[in-house]
């Protein structure tokens, strides 16, 4: 039996399929210079000096800026965080969320552009490559030439500061966790714990291959931002837009020549501005979920308008109405102040309050009361009732201090042997508490009382909790 040929599928089928199955194509973004791109130039040195710099900060003997989980302290320069205050990190959190609202409520993918870790090491990453293989062309023709003794050592060069700055990163990382002066001394004497080895490893391959590989990737495809940002956007968001009033038909021309001469717009379709896009989009499509308003185009753009002899701001940063009824800067900027914007400025500015209102009233020590399941109640010798607690007191400050502690509620109520304590600074201590009463002052039941710490200082600090003494 002769086989049956197979039925041609529908072109449509075939496209899908193809669309389905793409493979990634390499950008190869091409440099550009301008007022945009110094800006993420400083913002890439801001973060980064202070994300390598901050771990060798020194702070009273002490590393500034700790996260010790072993000891469950968080140091933060002169203040001490424990688990108890999650709340500030609640608050923080919260903070940042309706920060990044706020920015993209006023002019889209802000932090994206600038201060996305994912945007600022592809930058650095990128920096490294144009360095070792040249600008884009150079880069094109290298990748598409046969492998030779210079394309494999440029390779090799660039791979190689690649991994440095990825483990690089991996180590300061593992710095907030561990004080970096001790890692330091385990990573030259090769005596790593297993922890600190997986975790310098893993953040270094994660940053060596979302930056060095993946990049506008994370952007487009794995970022949850890029896909609910148009819920926060409305049409008097600064977002980069271009004009195409002024912009279409495009088409080339010779330089010196008035494009409406020849019926055309200002854009002389050089493509430049897509090939400096990180993301490898054409912004002359209109606003795509791809951009991350890094205006890299708008610097590329301003730069041709300069050489044509036309004026700058064919791509811009400019707003859905701004465009539609051409407001000057001056009306664009007035629509920022809307109900939005001021709603979030309002929060944020509450929130930030509560936030540095809660630092700073915050107390420096702490103690919970719990009673000793063990000892309910008994009388002891001398006509007394004794009930057994367990305190611990917290001491978040990093001096020492001598606690002493109060019984309060009912008359004739007295801590029982030992009514001191020593907290040794940064430190919490958990001790018996006996706390007595005359067997004649007070009748049988359960009563409400007030167990007070107080520091035996110059200005004394204090903390109380509530607990019960059960009278037999």
């Amino acid at each position: 039996m002769n086989a049956q040929a197979p039925e041609p599928k529908d072109t449509e089928m075939i496209a899908t399929e193809e669309w389905l199955y793409e493979v990634r194509k390499k950008i190869y973004s091409r440099a550009v210079t301008g007022w945009f791109n110094n800006w993420r130039v400083a913002m890439v040195l801001l973060t980064q000096a202070i994300f390598y710099g901050l771990p060798w900060l020194q702070w009273d003997g002490r590393q500034a800026v700790l996260l010790d989980l072993t000891t469950r302290k968080f140091y933060f320069f002169g203040m001490i965080l424990w688990p108890q205050d999650v709340i500030f990190l609640a608050l923080l959190l919260i903070i940042s969320a309706y920060s990044l609202f706020l920015f993209t409520a006023i002019a889209g993918r802000l932090f994206c552009g600038y201060a996305c870790p994912q945007t600022v090491y592809t930058e650095i990453f990128m920096w490294i490559e144009r360095k070792v293989e040249g600008d884009r062309l150079a880069r094109i023709r290298l990748d598409s030439s046969e492998w030779n003794a210079n394309k494999i050592t440029k390779k090799v060069l660039k791979h190689g500061l690649w991994i440095a700055l990825a483990l690089w990163t991996g180590f300061t990382f593992v710095g907030y966790f561990t004080p970096i002066h001790t890692l330091a001394g385990q990573v030259l004497s090769l005596s790593l714990g297993p922890w600190q080895t997986f975790w310098i490893l893993f953040y270094g391959f994660a940053t060596y291959g979302n930056a060095g590989f993946m990049r506008e990737q994370v952007c487009k495809y794995m970022c949850p931002y890029a896909r609910f940002q148009s819920v926060m956007f409305d049409k008097d968001t600064l977002i980069v837009t271009y004009d195409p009033e002024r912009g279409e038909p495009r088409g080339k021309r010779s330089k010196g020549v008035d494009p409406r001469s020849e019926g055309k717009g200002d854009c002389v379709d050089c493509s430049i501005c897509v090939q400096v896009c990180p993301t490898g989009i054409d912004i002359r499509n209109g606003l795509q979920y791809m951009c991350i308003g890094c205006g890299a185009c708008v610097d590329a753009c301003d730069q041709v308008m300069d050489k044509m002899g036309y004026p700058r701001g064919l791509i811009r940063y400019s707003s859905e109405n701004a465009l539609k009824n051409k407001w000057n800067k001056r009306q664009q900027w007035a629509h920022l102040l809307r109900p939005r914007i001021l709603i979030y400025s309002a929060l944020l500015l509450v929130l930030v309050g509560l936030f540095v209102g809660g630092l700073a009233t915050r107390d420096p020590l702490k103690m919970n009361v719990m009673r000793d399941r063990g000892v309910l109640s008994r009388e002891i010798p001398g006509g007394l009732v004794e009930n057994v607690y367990q305190i611990q007191l917290m001491n978040t400050t990093e001096k020492p201090r001598r606690i002493r502690i109060e019984a309060k509620g009912l008359d004739g109520l007295a801590v029982y042997r030992r009514n001191v304590y020593e907290v040794p600074a940064s430190s919490n201590i958990l001790e018996p508490l006996e706390v007595t009463l005359p067997v004649d002052q007070a009748k049988k039941g359960i009563y409400k009382i007030e167990i007070k710490a107080v520091s035996e200082d110059a200005k004394p600090i204090s903390a109380s909790g509530q607990t019960t003494f059960i009278v037999p």
